[in-house]
Protein backbone atom coordinates (compact mmCIF):
# COMPACT_ATOMS: atom_id res chain seq x y z
CA UNK A 1 0.00 0.00 0.00
CA UNK A 2 1.29 3.47 -0.92
CA UNK A 3 1.52 5.62 2.21
CA UNK A 4 2.05 9.38 2.44
CA UNK A 5 5.77 8.74 2.96
CA UNK A 6 5.87 6.61 -0.19
CA UNK A 7 4.13 9.31 -2.23
CA UNK A 8 6.56 11.96 -0.94
CA UNK A 9 9.55 9.78 -1.85
CA UNK A 10 8.05 9.18 -5.29
CA UNK A 11 7.62 12.91 -5.94
CA UNK A 12 11.27 13.49 -4.98
CA UNK A 13 12.27 10.66 -7.31
CA UNK A 14 10.18 12.11 -10.16
CA UNK A 15 11.90 15.49 -9.76
CA UNK A 16 15.33 13.85 -9.80
CA UNK A 17 14.29 11.76 -12.82
CA UNK A 18 13.53 14.90 -14.83
CA UNK A 19 17.00 16.29 -14.13
CA UNK A 20 18.72 12.97 -14.88
CA UNK A 21 16.74 12.42 -18.08
CA UNK A 22 17.37 15.88 -19.49
CA UNK A 23 21.12 15.83 -18.79
CA UNK A 24 22.74 13.64 -21.48
CA UNK A 25 24.85 10.74 -20.31
CA UNK A 26 24.20 10.93 -16.56
CA UNK A 27 22.08 7.82 -16.80
CA UNK A 28 19.56 6.10 -14.57
CA UNK A 29 22.03 3.44 -13.36
CA UNK A 30 24.53 6.02 -12.07
CA UNK A 31 21.86 8.01 -10.24
CA UNK A 32 20.32 4.85 -8.78
CA UNK A 33 23.73 3.97 -7.34
CA UNK A 34 24.04 7.46 -5.85
CA UNK A 35 20.60 7.17 -4.25
CA UNK A 36 21.17 3.74 -2.68
CA UNK A 37 22.77 5.08 0.54
CA UNK A 38 19.64 7.18 1.18
CA UNK A 39 17.51 4.02 1.35
CA UNK A 40 19.33 2.59 4.39
CA UNK A 41 16.85 2.06 7.21
CA UNK A 42 13.81 2.84 5.04
CA UNK A 43 10.85 0.51 4.58
CA UNK A 44 10.87 -1.31 1.21
CA UNK A 45 7.91 0.51 -0.41
CA UNK A 46 9.10 4.11 0.28
CA UNK A 47 12.63 3.13 -0.75
CA UNK A 48 11.46 1.76 -4.09
CA UNK A 49 9.14 4.76 -4.52
CA UNK A 50 12.26 6.96 -4.47
CA UNK A 51 14.35 4.69 -6.70
CA UNK A 52 11.68 3.73 -9.26
CA UNK A 53 10.23 7.26 -9.30
CA UNK A 54 13.59 8.48 -10.56
CA UNK A 55 14.30 5.45 -12.76
CA UNK A 56 11.15 5.35 -14.87
CA UNK A 57 10.85 9.14 -15.23
CA UNK A 58 14.44 9.48 -16.50
CA UNK A 59 13.45 7.62 -19.68
CA UNK A 60 10.43 9.88 -20.25
CA UNK A 61 12.42 13.06 -19.63
CA UNK A 62 15.18 11.85 -21.95
CA UNK A 63 12.66 11.90 -24.81
CA UNK A 64 12.22 15.66 -24.33
CA UNK A 65 15.79 16.60 -25.27
CA UNK A 66 15.75 13.97 -28.02
CA UNK A 67 12.80 15.73 -29.65
CA UNK A 68 13.81 19.35 -29.01
CA UNK A 69 17.55 19.27 -29.71
CA UNK A 70 18.35 15.84 -31.19
CA UNK A 71 20.37 15.09 -28.03
CA UNK A 72 19.31 11.82 -26.32
CA UNK A 73 19.00 12.40 -22.58
CA UNK A 74 19.29 8.62 -22.13
CA UNK A 75 21.02 6.08 -24.37
CA UNK A 76 17.66 4.32 -24.70
CA UNK A 77 16.10 7.54 -26.09
CA UNK A 78 18.23 7.53 -29.23
CA UNK A 79 15.49 6.16 -31.52
CA UNK A 80 13.22 9.08 -30.61
CA UNK A 81 15.73 11.41 -32.29
CA UNK A 82 15.18 9.81 -35.70
CA UNK A 83 11.71 11.28 -36.22
CA UNK A 84 11.17 13.56 -33.22
CA UNK A 85 13.97 15.97 -34.11
CA UNK A 86 12.97 16.26 -37.82
CA UNK A 87 9.46 17.14 -36.64
CA UNK A 88 10.94 19.88 -34.46
CA UNK A 89 12.91 21.19 -37.43
CA UNK A 90 9.59 21.53 -39.26
CA UNK A 91 8.09 23.51 -36.37
CA UNK A 92 6.10 20.56 -34.96
CA UNK A 93 7.88 20.28 -31.61
CA UNK A 94 4.60 20.47 -29.69
CA UNK A 95 3.03 17.69 -31.73
CA UNK A 96 6.11 15.48 -31.39
CA UNK A 97 6.27 15.99 -27.61
CA UNK A 98 2.54 15.35 -27.23
CA UNK A 99 2.85 12.12 -29.22
CA UNK A 100 5.97 10.78 -27.48
CA UNK A 101 4.73 11.56 -23.96
CA UNK A 102 1.29 10.05 -24.53
CA UNK A 103 2.73 6.95 -26.20
CA UNK A 104 5.11 6.60 -23.25
CA UNK A 105 2.10 6.45 -20.95
CA UNK A 106 0.33 3.87 -23.12
CA UNK A 107 3.51 1.79 -23.30
CA UNK A 108 3.91 2.01 -19.52
CA UNK A 109 0.34 0.75 -19.08
CA UNK A 110 1.14 -2.18 -21.38
CA UNK A 111 4.38 -2.90 -19.51
CA UNK A 112 2.60 -2.79 -16.16
CA UNK A 113 -0.09 -5.22 -17.30
CA UNK A 114 2.54 -7.59 -18.72
CA UNK A 115 4.56 -7.33 -15.49
CA UNK A 116 1.53 -8.23 -13.36
CA UNK A 117 0.55 -11.09 -15.68
CA UNK A 118 3.98 -12.66 -16.15
CA UNK A 119 5.58 -12.39 -12.70
CA UNK A 120 4.00 -15.68 -11.50
CA UNK A 121 4.81 -17.67 -14.68
CA UNK A 122 7.99 -16.11 -16.07
CA UNK A 123 10.53 -18.09 -14.05
CA UNK A 124 10.35 -21.37 -16.06
CA UNK A 125 10.19 -19.40 -19.31
CA UNK A 126 13.36 -17.39 -18.72
CA UNK A 127 15.22 -20.46 -17.45
CA UNK A 128 14.75 -22.05 -20.89
CA UNK A 129 16.95 -19.38 -22.44
CA UNK A 130 20.69 -19.98 -22.56
CA UNK A 131 23.62 -18.55 -24.53
CA UNK A 132 22.37 -20.02 -27.87
CA UNK A 133 18.99 -18.31 -27.49
CA UNK A 134 20.60 -15.01 -26.46
CA UNK A 135 22.82 -15.21 -29.56
CA UNK A 136 19.80 -15.88 -31.78
CA UNK A 137 17.90 -12.96 -30.26
CA UNK A 138 20.88 -10.67 -30.90
CA UNK A 139 20.97 -11.82 -34.53
CA UNK A 140 17.24 -11.08 -34.78
CA UNK A 141 18.01 -7.56 -33.57
CA UNK A 142 20.62 -7.17 -36.29
CA UNK A 143 18.10 -8.38 -38.88
CA UNK A 144 16.04 -5.31 -38.12
CA UNK A 145 18.97 -3.26 -39.42
CA UNK A 146 17.64 -4.14 -42.85
CA UNK A 147 14.28 -2.56 -42.09
CA UNK A 148 16.01 0.56 -40.74
CA UNK A 149 18.13 0.96 -43.89
CA UNK A 150 15.41 1.18 -46.51
CA UNK A 151 16.95 1.76 -49.93
CA UNK A 152 20.47 1.48 -48.46
CA UNK A 153 20.68 -2.18 -47.52
CA UNK A 154 24.38 -2.51 -48.41
CA UNK A 155 25.27 0.70 -46.56
CA UNK A 156 23.28 -0.48 -43.56
CA UNK A 157 25.07 -3.84 -43.49
CA UNK A 158 28.52 -2.23 -43.84
CA UNK A 159 28.03 0.35 -41.11
CA UNK A 160 26.42 -2.26 -38.83
CA UNK A 161 29.58 -4.36 -39.24
CA UNK A 162 31.60 -1.27 -38.31
CA UNK A 163 29.54 -0.98 -35.13
CA UNK A 164 30.25 -4.62 -34.27
CA UNK A 165 33.98 -4.02 -34.79
CA UNK A 166 33.89 -0.96 -32.51
CA UNK A 167 32.27 -3.12 -29.81
CA UNK A 168 35.34 -5.39 -29.88
CA UNK A 169 37.66 -2.62 -28.66
CA UNK A 170 39.15 -3.53 -25.28
CA UNK A 171 40.40 -6.69 -23.59
CA UNK A 172 39.44 -10.03 -25.13
CA UNK A 173 37.14 -11.69 -22.55
CA UNK A 174 38.59 -15.13 -23.33
CA UNK A 175 42.35 -14.40 -23.45
CA UNK A 176 42.70 -11.00 -21.76
CA UNK A 177 44.69 -9.65 -24.71
CA UNK A 178 44.05 -6.02 -25.78
CA UNK A 179 42.20 -5.58 -29.09
CA UNK A 180 42.13 -2.43 -31.24
CA UNK A 181 43.40 -0.37 -28.29
CA UNK A 182 46.43 1.02 -30.20
CA UNK A 183 48.52 1.01 -27.05
CA UNK A 184 46.10 3.23 -25.10
CA UNK A 185 45.27 1.91 -21.63
CA UNK A 186 42.07 4.04 -21.61
CA UNK A 187 40.60 1.71 -24.24
CA UNK A 188 41.27 -1.51 -22.33
CA UNK A 189 37.86 -1.28 -20.66
CA UNK A 190 36.23 -0.89 -24.05
CA UNK A 191 34.14 1.97 -25.38
CA UNK A 192 31.11 3.03 -23.35
CA UNK A 193 27.78 3.45 -25.08
CA UNK A 194 27.38 6.99 -23.66
CA UNK A 195 29.97 8.82 -25.84
CA UNK A 196 28.83 6.79 -28.85
CA UNK A 197 25.17 7.79 -28.50
CA UNK A 198 25.86 11.39 -27.50
CA UNK A 199 28.34 11.95 -30.33
CA UNK A 200 26.57 10.01 -33.06
CA UNK A 201 23.20 11.69 -32.53
CA UNK A 202 23.49 14.70 -30.21
CA UNK A 203 26.93 15.99 -31.23
CA UNK A 204 26.26 15.53 -34.92
CA UNK A 205 22.99 17.48 -34.75
CA UNK A 206 24.55 20.29 -32.70
CA UNK A 207 27.39 20.57 -35.22
CA UNK A 208 24.85 20.69 -38.05
CA UNK A 209 23.01 23.47 -36.20
CA UNK A 210 26.30 25.34 -35.74
CA UNK A 211 27.05 25.17 -39.47
CA UNK A 212 23.49 26.22 -40.37
CA UNK A 213 23.78 29.33 -38.13
CA UNK A 214 20.07 29.26 -37.34
CA UNK A 215 17.86 27.95 -34.58
CA UNK A 216 16.59 24.38 -34.14
CA UNK A 217 13.21 25.19 -35.71
CA UNK A 218 14.30 26.50 -39.06
CA UNK A 219 13.19 28.62 -41.95
CA UNK A 220 9.58 29.37 -42.57
CA UNK A 221 8.41 27.99 -39.22
CA UNK A 222 10.26 30.62 -37.19
CA UNK A 223 7.33 32.94 -36.79
CA UNK A 224 4.74 30.29 -36.02
CA UNK A 225 3.46 29.68 -32.51
CA UNK A 226 4.12 26.52 -30.57
CA UNK A 227 1.01 24.45 -31.20
CA UNK A 228 0.05 20.90 -31.91
CA UNK A 229 0.36 19.34 -28.44
CA UNK A 230 -3.27 18.23 -28.60
CA UNK A 231 -2.73 16.90 -32.11
CA UNK A 232 0.20 14.83 -30.86
CA UNK A 233 -1.90 13.42 -28.03
CA UNK A 234 -4.65 12.54 -30.51
CA UNK A 235 -2.08 10.96 -32.84
CA UNK A 236 -0.99 8.62 -30.05
CA UNK A 237 -4.53 7.66 -29.04
CA UNK A 238 -5.63 7.15 -32.65
CA UNK A 239 -2.65 4.79 -33.09
CA UNK A 240 -3.09 3.14 -29.70
CA UNK A 241 -2.48 -0.32 -31.13
CA UNK A 242 0.97 0.77 -32.38
CA UNK A 243 1.84 2.12 -28.91
CA UNK A 244 0.61 -1.05 -27.16
CA UNK A 245 2.43 -3.31 -29.63
CA UNK A 246 5.68 -1.34 -29.29
CA UNK A 247 5.32 -1.38 -25.50
CA UNK A 248 4.88 -5.16 -25.58
CA UNK A 249 8.01 -5.52 -27.74
CA UNK A 250 9.96 -3.30 -25.33
CA UNK A 251 8.77 -5.30 -22.33
CA UNK A 252 9.47 -8.65 -23.97
CA UNK A 253 13.00 -7.88 -25.13
CA UNK A 254 13.95 -6.12 -21.89
CA UNK A 255 13.10 -9.34 -20.05
CA UNK A 256 16.12 -10.96 -21.73
CA UNK A 257 19.26 -10.15 -19.72
CA UNK A 258 21.82 -8.27 -21.82
CA UNK A 259 19.48 -7.10 -24.57
CA UNK A 260 19.15 -3.58 -23.18
CA UNK A 261 16.62 -0.80 -23.66
CA UNK A 262 18.27 0.61 -26.80
CA UNK A 263 17.88 -2.69 -28.63
CA UNK A 264 14.23 -2.97 -27.59
CA UNK A 265 13.52 0.55 -28.81
CA UNK A 266 15.13 0.08 -32.22
CA UNK A 267 13.45 -3.30 -32.73
CA UNK A 268 10.06 -1.71 -31.96
CA UNK A 269 10.91 1.18 -34.30
CA UNK A 270 11.92 -1.22 -37.09
CA UNK A 271 8.78 -3.28 -36.64
CA UNK A 272 6.64 -0.13 -36.84
CA UNK A 273 8.37 0.86 -40.08
CA UNK A 274 7.94 -2.62 -41.54
CA UNK A 275 4.17 -2.55 -40.93
CA UNK A 276 3.55 1.12 -41.76
CA UNK A 277 1.60 2.26 -44.82
CA UNK A 278 4.11 5.12 -45.20
CA UNK A 279 7.54 3.61 -44.41
CA UNK A 280 9.26 6.21 -46.59
CA UNK A 281 8.42 8.91 -44.02
CA UNK A 282 10.37 7.19 -41.23
CA UNK A 283 13.54 9.11 -40.41
CA UNK A 284 12.06 12.28 -41.93
CA UNK A 285 9.51 13.20 -39.26
CA UNK A 286 7.00 10.34 -39.03
CA UNK A 287 4.69 10.58 -36.05
CA UNK A 288 4.38 6.78 -36.16
CA UNK A 289 8.13 6.50 -35.60
CA UNK A 290 7.89 8.86 -32.62
CA UNK A 291 5.03 6.84 -31.10
CA UNK A 292 6.79 3.48 -31.57
CA UNK A 293 10.05 4.70 -30.04
CA UNK A 294 8.37 6.57 -27.18
CA UNK A 295 6.14 3.65 -26.18
CA UNK A 296 9.12 1.48 -25.21
CA UNK A 297 10.54 4.04 -22.73
CA UNK A 298 8.92 2.88 -19.48
CA UNK A 299 7.73 -0.47 -20.87
CA UNK A 300 11.32 -1.73 -21.16
CA UNK A 301 11.95 -0.73 -17.53
CA UNK A 302 8.97 -2.85 -16.48
CA UNK A 303 10.33 -5.72 -18.58
CA UNK A 304 13.77 -5.60 -16.98
CA UNK A 305 12.12 -5.83 -13.54
CA UNK A 306 10.61 -9.23 -14.35
CA UNK A 307 13.78 -11.38 -14.25
CA UNK A 308 15.13 -9.24 -11.40
CA UNK A 309 12.11 -9.87 -9.18
CA UNK A 310 11.42 -13.44 -10.32
CA UNK A 311 14.86 -14.95 -9.73
CA UNK A 312 17.46 -12.26 -9.13
CA UNK A 313 18.88 -11.95 -12.65
CA UNK A 314 19.02 -8.26 -13.67
CA UNK A 315 17.87 -7.49 -17.19
CA UNK A 316 19.92 -4.27 -17.45
CA UNK A 317 22.58 -2.22 -15.64
CA UNK A 318 19.91 -0.20 -13.84
CA UNK A 319 18.04 -3.29 -12.67
CA UNK A 320 21.37 -4.65 -11.41
CA UNK A 321 21.57 -1.62 -9.11
CA UNK A 322 17.96 -2.23 -8.09
CA UNK A 323 18.94 -5.81 -7.24
CA UNK A 324 21.45 -4.33 -4.80
CA UNK A 325 18.60 -2.33 -3.29
CA UNK A 326 16.61 -5.54 -2.76
CA UNK A 327 19.48 -7.04 -0.79
CA UNK A 328 20.12 -3.85 1.20
CA UNK A 329 16.45 -3.77 2.23
CA UNK A 330 16.53 -7.43 3.28
CA UNK A 331 14.47 -8.78 0.37
CA UNK A 332 15.36 -12.00 -1.45
CA UNK A 333 14.46 -11.91 -5.17
CA UNK A 334 12.80 -15.12 -6.25
CA UNK A 335 10.20 -17.21 -4.44
CA UNK A 336 9.93 -14.79 -1.50
CA UNK A 337 9.01 -11.86 -3.81
CA UNK A 338 6.27 -13.97 -5.39
CA UNK A 339 4.80 -15.24 -2.11
CA UNK A 340 5.54 -13.57 1.24
CA UNK A 341 6.48 -10.18 -0.26
CA UNK A 342 3.94 -10.15 -3.08
CA UNK A 343 2.52 -6.83 -1.81
CA UNK A 344 5.95 -5.22 -2.32
CA UNK A 345 6.15 -6.71 -5.82
CA UNK A 346 2.81 -5.23 -6.85
CA UNK A 347 3.80 -1.93 -5.24
CA UNK A 348 6.67 -1.78 -7.77
CA UNK A 349 4.10 -1.89 -10.58
CA UNK A 350 1.87 0.81 -9.11
CA UNK A 351 4.84 3.05 -8.34
CA UNK A 352 6.10 2.74 -11.92
CA UNK A 353 2.69 3.57 -13.41
CA UNK A 354 1.86 6.41 -11.01
CA UNK A 355 5.29 8.03 -11.41
CA UNK A 356 4.91 7.87 -15.18
CA UNK A 357 1.46 9.50 -15.04
CA UNK A 358 2.78 12.32 -12.83
CA UNK A 359 5.79 12.85 -15.08
CA UNK A 360 3.71 12.94 -18.25
CA UNK A 361 1.21 15.37 -16.69
CA UNK A 362 3.99 17.75 -15.63
CA UNK A 363 5.77 17.43 -18.97
CA UNK A 364 2.59 18.16 -20.96
CA UNK A 365 2.04 21.31 -18.89
CA UNK A 366 5.61 22.40 -19.65
CA UNK A 367 5.52 21.50 -23.36
CA UNK A 368 4.93 25.04 -24.60
CA UNK A 369 7.77 26.74 -22.68
CA UNK A 370 10.08 23.81 -23.47
CA UNK A 371 9.27 23.91 -27.18
CA UNK A 372 9.96 27.66 -27.29
CA UNK A 373 13.60 26.84 -26.55
CA UNK A 374 13.85 25.68 -30.18
CA UNK A 375 13.31 29.30 -31.31
CA UNK A 376 16.47 30.49 -29.54
CA UNK A 377 19.23 31.53 -31.91
CA UNK A 378 21.84 28.83 -32.56
CA UNK A 379 24.88 30.91 -31.47
CA UNK A 380 23.17 31.44 -28.09
CA UNK A 381 22.05 27.83 -27.64
CA UNK A 382 25.08 25.93 -28.98
CA UNK A 383 27.52 26.69 -26.09
CA UNK A 384 24.97 25.38 -23.59
CA UNK A 385 24.36 22.22 -25.65
CA UNK A 386 28.10 21.63 -26.08
CA UNK A 387 28.55 21.94 -22.32
CA UNK A 388 25.77 19.39 -21.74
CA UNK A 389 27.32 17.00 -24.27
CA UNK A 390 30.75 17.25 -22.67
CA UNK A 391 29.39 16.79 -19.15
CA UNK A 392 27.35 13.81 -20.32
CA UNK A 393 30.33 12.12 -21.97
CA UNK A 394 32.60 12.76 -18.96
CA UNK A 395 30.13 11.95 -16.17
CA UNK A 396 29.74 8.17 -16.52
CA UNK A 397 33.38 7.14 -16.00
CA UNK A 398 35.08 10.45 -15.19
CA UNK A 399 37.41 10.03 -18.17
CA UNK A 400 38.50 12.71 -20.63
CA UNK A 401 39.03 9.88 -23.12
CA UNK A 402 35.24 9.57 -23.32
CA UNK A 403 34.99 13.26 -24.26
CA UNK A 404 37.49 12.66 -27.08
CA UNK A 405 35.52 9.61 -28.20
CA UNK A 406 32.33 11.68 -28.15
CA UNK A 407 33.97 14.21 -30.49
CA UNK A 408 35.17 11.38 -32.74
CA UNK A 409 31.69 9.91 -33.03
CA UNK A 410 30.33 13.42 -33.61
CA UNK A 411 32.51 13.54 -36.71
CA UNK A 412 31.30 10.09 -37.75
CA UNK A 413 27.68 11.23 -37.30
CA UNK A 414 28.19 14.35 -39.42
CA UNK A 415 29.84 12.30 -42.19
CA UNK A 416 26.91 9.86 -42.09
CA UNK A 417 24.45 12.73 -42.47
CA UNK A 418 26.39 14.38 -45.29
CA UNK A 419 26.96 11.18 -47.29
CA UNK A 420 23.52 9.65 -46.56
CA UNK A 421 24.73 6.70 -44.49
CA UNK A 422 22.34 5.43 -41.77
CA UNK A 423 23.52 5.95 -38.18
CA UNK A 424 21.14 3.56 -36.43
CA UNK A 425 22.78 0.33 -37.72
CA UNK A 426 26.15 1.50 -36.36
CA UNK A 427 24.66 1.97 -32.88
CA UNK A 428 22.72 -1.29 -33.01
CA UNK A 429 25.82 -3.19 -34.18
CA UNK A 430 27.83 -1.64 -31.35
CA UNK A 431 25.28 -2.60 -28.70
CA UNK A 432 24.75 -6.16 -29.93
CA UNK A 433 28.38 -6.88 -30.82
CA UNK A 434 29.35 -7.75 -27.23
CA UNK A 435 26.20 -9.86 -26.81
CA UNK A 436 27.00 -11.81 -29.99
CA UNK A 437 30.64 -12.41 -29.06
CA UNK A 438 29.96 -13.52 -25.49
CA UNK A 439 27.11 -15.87 -26.33
CA UNK A 440 28.58 -17.54 -29.42
CA UNK A 441 31.72 -18.29 -27.37
CA UNK A 442 29.67 -19.81 -24.53
CA UNK A 443 27.41 -21.69 -26.96
CA UNK A 444 30.34 -23.38 -28.70
CA UNK A 445 32.09 -24.16 -25.42
CA UNK A 446 29.01 -25.70 -23.79
CA UNK A 447 27.12 -27.29 -26.69
CA UNK A 448 29.59 -27.55 -29.57
CA UNK A 449 27.72 -27.11 -32.84
CA UNK A 450 24.60 -28.85 -31.51
CA UNK A 451 23.14 -25.57 -30.26
CA UNK A 452 22.17 -24.69 -33.83
CA UNK A 453 19.43 -27.34 -33.69
CA UNK A 454 17.85 -26.18 -30.41
CA UNK A 455 14.10 -25.57 -30.93
CA UNK A 456 14.02 -21.97 -29.67
CA UNK A 457 17.04 -21.09 -31.81
CA UNK A 458 15.33 -22.55 -34.87
CA UNK A 459 12.13 -20.65 -34.04
CA UNK A 460 13.99 -17.34 -33.71
CA UNK A 461 15.82 -18.12 -36.97
CA UNK A 462 12.46 -18.62 -38.71
CA UNK A 463 11.24 -15.25 -37.40
CA UNK A 464 14.44 -13.61 -38.64
CA UNK A 465 13.99 -15.14 -42.11
CA UNK A 466 10.37 -13.93 -42.15
CA UNK A 467 11.43 -10.38 -41.21
CA UNK A 468 14.01 -10.27 -44.02
CA UNK A 469 11.64 -11.81 -46.56
CA UNK A 470 8.87 -9.32 -45.74
CA UNK A 471 11.30 -6.45 -46.08
CA UNK A 472 12.57 -7.50 -49.50
CA UNK A 473 9.02 -8.12 -50.74
CA UNK A 474 7.96 -4.64 -49.61
CA UNK A 475 11.03 -3.08 -51.21
CA UNK A 476 10.36 -4.86 -54.51
CA UNK A 477 6.73 -3.72 -54.55
CA UNK A 478 7.75 -0.16 -53.73
CA UNK A 479 10.28 -0.17 -56.59
CA UNK A 480 7.64 -1.43 -59.01
CA UNK A 481 5.34 1.45 -58.05
CA UNK A 482 7.99 4.16 -58.48
CA UNK A 483 7.25 6.72 -61.24
CA UNK A 484 8.71 5.62 -64.56
CA UNK A 485 9.25 1.98 -63.51
CA UNK A 486 7.95 -0.78 -65.69
CA UNK A 487 5.53 -1.99 -63.04
CA UNK A 488 4.09 1.41 -62.14
CA UNK A 489 0.41 1.75 -63.02
CA UNK A 490 -0.74 4.60 -65.19
CA UNK A 491 -1.37 7.86 -63.40
CA UNK A 492 0.92 7.06 -60.45
CA UNK A 493 3.30 9.80 -59.54
CA UNK A 494 5.43 10.49 -56.51
CA UNK A 495 3.92 13.86 -55.66
CA UNK A 496 5.92 16.79 -54.39
CA UNK A 497 7.99 16.68 -51.24
CA UNK A 498 5.64 19.22 -49.72
CA UNK A 499 2.63 16.99 -50.41
CA UNK A 500 4.39 14.02 -48.83
CA UNK A 501 5.19 15.98 -45.69
CA UNK A 502 1.64 17.31 -45.43
CA UNK A 503 0.30 13.77 -45.78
Amino acid sequence: MLTLESLLMMVIGVALGFVVGILPGLGGAVTLALLLPFTFGMDPVPAFALLLGMYVVAATAGDITSVLFGVPGEASSAAVVLDGYPMTRRGQAGRALGAVLTSSGLGALCGGVVLIALIPVVRPLILQLGPPEFFALAMLGLAFVITLSSGNVLKGAIICLLGVLVSLVGLDPATGAPRYSFGMIELWDGISIVPVVIGLFGGAEVLQLMMAKGSVASGEVQATSVTGVGAGVRDAFSRWWLAIRSGAIGTGLAMVPGMGGSVAQFVAYGQAKATSKKPEEFGKGSVEGVIAAGATGVAKDCGSLIPTVAFGIPGSASSAVLLGAFLILGLDPGKEMLTDELDVTFSLVWISLLATVIAIGVALVLVRPLAKLTRISGPVLIPFLLLLLSIGAFAERGSWADVVLMLLFTLVGVLCIRWDWPRVPLLLGFILGAVLERNIFLSNEIFGTGWLARPIVLGIGAVMALVLAMHFIRERRANQLEPGSAGAPAGVDGGSDEQKVDA
